[in-house]
Formats: structure tokens, C-alpha cells, sequence
């Protein structure tokens, strides 16, 4: 072979090189994207993820570099918003662009690849599907038809307090909260009542707790799909599919009672009653399968119970921070139930102002991911078309731009106040907003009034003995929806 010939092709792969650079590079347009970190070779910003509080971490690097910065996570492109008027213009002005969902190994496996509402691609199915769980399952009258379970279950749950504070005992409000909720949704959905102590009600918090931990887990080839192998060493899809097949079958249970004519317990029309009805009139748009109607079910399974849930012990736990708050609530409370005789319905202006600040400082979901549809501006910068957004609920509604004293609990500042929570103010939106905004919100804040309005009224609450006001801690679990990391334990004293 010549001595020359190496050269040659060294040549000629230059020449190629220069070639496709010109062709797909010619007259180029520039882009201005948002500052950020640097990032490595490969990783981007990968190895700088904290996982477990993304949404403090991404708030300090916001600090450095902006309300809207920019990251890469392996392969994936991100976007970062960190404010109200960021998030107004993004949500508002470009709200079609912002309506996809990231497709996540998690969310897509436990919505039936996106057979639901909240991961479904945007478009004429998701349409169909947002009406069906919007005007069929969360209307006016199925809500209505909820109360009465949801009156039942807190005095059941007031009941239960109250023997233990006639031994002077340790409430685990967390736990209580948790199984409070998940017992609502039971008999909301499925028309079920478990026992506390019943194997399946125990599978059920079992398989709540895990779908949580999936939806809102971080698997490593969601970023970068060659090293798909180390999540599957790590055993994180033999634990997704374990969970999956346990959710399947769950349901498979579920539509098979509801199906038996001679059912004994049934509640009359539920929402997977409902459902079922949908399916055999066929009055949707398009054929609602049995996988279509375990989707919906999961929604409402995860994003029924755990936000509520959680947003009781946040408040609760704010409350005992500052009992001058709680005693101003509790007091204008039982001067309602005094003049009235009873609890009921009640507008207790304080109470909804501590609901609306609870829901400022901890939203459920911290962080939820969207994707650009197409190319747009932004603030004077360019989001490409397929970019993640992590639009950060919890740094937009503690922003000092938006709020004085913004890290405190103050629910005086919602008193004479105009802002709402659902996603028309952009100060605070832990419902989200726009297309993609929570349907669900008037069911959870109701949960969540009528919980806490029992047990203001019926309790003055105290710390654990040789604990201190100092003691609280705020720390959060990793995972979709924002939950306290250690449990709320209190002392309940009965009021009335």
C-alpha cells in the first residue's frame, strides 16, 4: 500500500466532515438560549441532580443563573422556571406549546403507555379523556354525592382521636391522614369500605405508596437510554413491573365485582360504575377499553389520595409552628359551630386563607415536567421544540418578587385577598395551570377544608412530651407528590 494513501483518506474524511457541516449549517439560525451550569461530556448535568429535593436544588441553581435556566440531563434538554411571570407567559401566552407531558419510564408504565389524563399525549384522545373524568366522574353531582362519604369518614376518623386522647396518647397524624384519604377514595371510586386491619386495605396503602414512588422516581435511562442496563441491575424495572401487575390485577378484581349483577356492597354509581356505564353504552368518542378505564382509576387512585393527604399534615404541622394561628383559627371555627349548633358548611374566611398559604409553601407536587411542543421565545430566550420544562410550583410561590416575608407562614396575607390557588393567579399554582391544570382541585381542597375544620373544632393539639415547637422539621420524601419526610405525631386534648 503507498505511504500516501493514509493521508489520503485522512483527507478525504476531512473533506466529508466539512461537507455535512456546510449543508447543515448554512446560514444558520441563531439560537439564544437561557443560561445555566455547565455541564460534562455525555452527563450534562446528570451528575449534579439531587433526585431526592430537585425542587431546592433547582432553586439554588436558579438563584445563580436565573428564573429561567437551562440544563442537560444526559441527552435530554431542560428548561428550569422558577417564577410567576415566567411561568404566566409560558402556561398563559404559550400554553399549546407547554401542553405535553414528558413520556418517563414510570408514568408511562402505570398509565397504561399514557392511556390516562395526566401523561396522555396532548391532542383529540386527551380531549376526550379530560371530559370524561371533568364532566362524568368530577361534576357538580358526583361531588355531591361524595359529601356525605367524606362527612362519614372524618367523624369516624374524629371518633377514633378521640379515644386515644382519653388515654392521654400519641396521635400519628401522618399515617391517620394517609388512610383517611385512601379510604375516601375506596368508597368514591370503587365503592369499597376496607377495614383498617383488612390485608387488602393494607395492599392498597402498600401499592399507593410504591405508584407514588415510581410516577415521580428518576430512572436513569429517562436521560440517557444507554445505560438502560443499570437500572435494570439496580432492580428498578423488576420492582416497576412488580407494581404494575399488582395495580392490574387490583383492578381486574375491582371490574370484576362490579360487573356481578348480585353485587351485595355496591355504592350506587361510583366512578368506576361510572366508567363501566361509558364502556357498555359506548358514549365516548372512541372505544373505552378496560386498560383506558385502569389508567383513569390510577389517576384517581394516586392523585386522589396522596395530595390531600399530604396537604393536611403540611397544614397541621404549620399550625403547631404557630399556635397564635392555630388559636385564632380554632376560635373563630367553634364561634361559627356555636352559632349554628352543628358543623357543617361554614365559610370560615381564616381557615380558607391557612388552606391557600399551606398550599403556597407545600404544594403536593413540587415539581411537575412538561415538554415544548414546538420551538417558542420565552422571556427573551429560545425553548426549543422537545425540551423538558420543570416548571418548580414550589420556587415559583415562595419567590420574594411575589411575596414579602415569602419563606413564612402567614395566612393573612390571602385575607381580603383576590388570588386563587387553581391556576388563574401565577404567584401560586400548586394545581398547575392552563390545559394541563389539575381537574381534580375542588375534591382535594374540599377533603382538605373539611378534615381540618373537625379537627380544629374538635381538638387543641400539643406536642409530644420533651419536644419543642424547634423540634418540627420540615424534611420531604423524594417522589411526584411532596409528602413530610418523618411522621406528624401530636398529642390530641378533646375541645368538644
Amino acid at each position: 500500500m503507498a505511504a500516501w494513501f493514509p493521508f489520503f483518506l485522512l483527507l478525504l474524511l476531512l473533506v466529508c466532515i466539512f461537507h455535512h457541516y456546510s449543508k447543515n449549517h448554512k446560514n444558520p439560525k441563531k439560537i439564544r438560549r437561557p443560561p445555566g451550569p455547565p455541564g460534562l461530556p455525555l452527563l450534562g448535568n446528570l451528575h449534579q441532580f439531587d433526585g431526592a429535593k430537585p425542587h431546592e436544588f433547582l432553586r439554588q441553581l436558579s438563584n445563580k443563573h436565573g428564573p429561567l435556566m437551562s440544563l442537560k440531563l444526559g441527552k435530554v434538554p431542560v428548561v428550569v422556571i422558577s417564577s410567576g411571570k415566567i411561568a404566566k407567559e409560558a402556561l398563559k401566552t404559550h400554553d399549546l406549546t407547554f401542553s405535553v407531558r414528558p413520556k418517563l419510564v414510570g408514568n408511562q408504565k402505570l398509565s397504561y403507555d399514557g392511556k390516562d389524563v395526566a401523561f396522555s399525549p396532548f391532542g383529540e384522545y386527551w380531549r376526550e379523556m379530560k371530559k370524561i373524568k371533568v364532566v362524568h366522574l368530577l361534576n357538580s353531582k358526583t361531588l355531591q354525592s361524595f359529601r356525605p362519604i367524606l362527612d362519614d369518614e372524618v367523624s369516624l376518623l374524629i371518633e377514633e382521636i378521640s379515644d386515644l386522647s382519653a388515654s392521654n396518647s400519641v396521635v400519628n397524624l401522618s399515617s391517620m391522614a394517609m388512610y383517611l384519604t385512601s379510604t375516601l377514595i375506596c368508597r368514591f371510586a370503587f365503592g369499597k369500605k376496607y377495614d383498617k386491619e383488612d390485608h387488602k386495605k393494607k395492599s392498597f396503602d402498600r401499592m399507593l405508596r410504591e405508584s407514588e414512588f415510581h410516577v415521580g422516581g428518576y430512572f436513569l435511562c429517562d436521560y440517557l437510554p444507554s445505560l438502560r442496563w443499570i437500572d435494570k441491575v439496580l432492580g428498578k424495572f423488576d420492582r416497576l413491573e412488580k407494581n404494575f401487575k399488582e395495580l392490574d390485577l387490583f383492578y381486574e378484581e375491582l371490574i370484576e365485582d362490579h360487573l356481578d349483577p348480585n353485587r351485595a356492597d355496591a355504592m350506587n354509581d361510583d366512578l368506576l360504575d361510572i366508567l363501566i356505564q361509558i364502556k357498555h353504552n359506548q358514549s365516548s368518542a372512541f372505544d373505552l377499553t378496560w386498560d383506558h378505564i385502569k389508567a383513569i382509576i390510577t389517576d384517581i387512585f394516586v392523585g386522589g389520595t396522596d395530595t390531600s393527604s399530604a396537604a393536611i399534615v403540611w397544614a397541621m404541622m404549620a399550625l403547631m409552628r404557630a399556635p397564635t394561628v392555630m388559636k385564632r383559627a380554632q376560635a373563630e371555627i367553634r364561634d361559627f359551630v356555636g352559632k349554628s349548633g352543628k358543623i357543617g358548611d361554614q365559610q370560615v374566611p381564616y381557615l380558607d386563607a391557612i388552606i391557600k398559604e399551606t398550599f403556597r409553601l407545600y404544594p403536593p407536587a413540587a415539581i411537575l415536567p412538561r415538554q415544548t411542543m414546538e420551538s417558542c421565545r420565552i422571556h427573551g430566550y429560545d425553548i426549543e421544540a422537545n425540551t423538558m420544562v420543570f416548571i418548580n410550583e414550589w420556587a415559583i410561590s415562595r419567590d420574594p418578587e411575589s411575596w414579602i416575608n415569602s419563606e413564612d407562614f402567614v395566612p393573612e396575607r390571602f385575607l381580603n385577598s383576590n388570588i386563587d390557588i387553581r391556576g388563574n393567579d401565577f404567584e401560586v399554582i400548586p394545581f398547575g395551570s392552563g390545559r394541563r391544570g389539575c381537574p381534580g382541585s375542588s375534591l382535594g381542597l374540599l377533603i382538605v377544608k373539611v378534615t381540618l375544620f373537625n379537627l380544629l373544632y374538635s381538638f387543641d393539639w400539643e406536642l409530644p412530651h420533651g419536644m419543642r415547637i424547634e423540634d418540627i422539621d420540615s424534611d420531604t420524601l423524594p417522589g411526584l407528590i411532596m409528602h413530610k419526610k418523618n411522621p406528624l405525631c401530636l398529642v390530641p386534648k378533646r375541645y368538644a
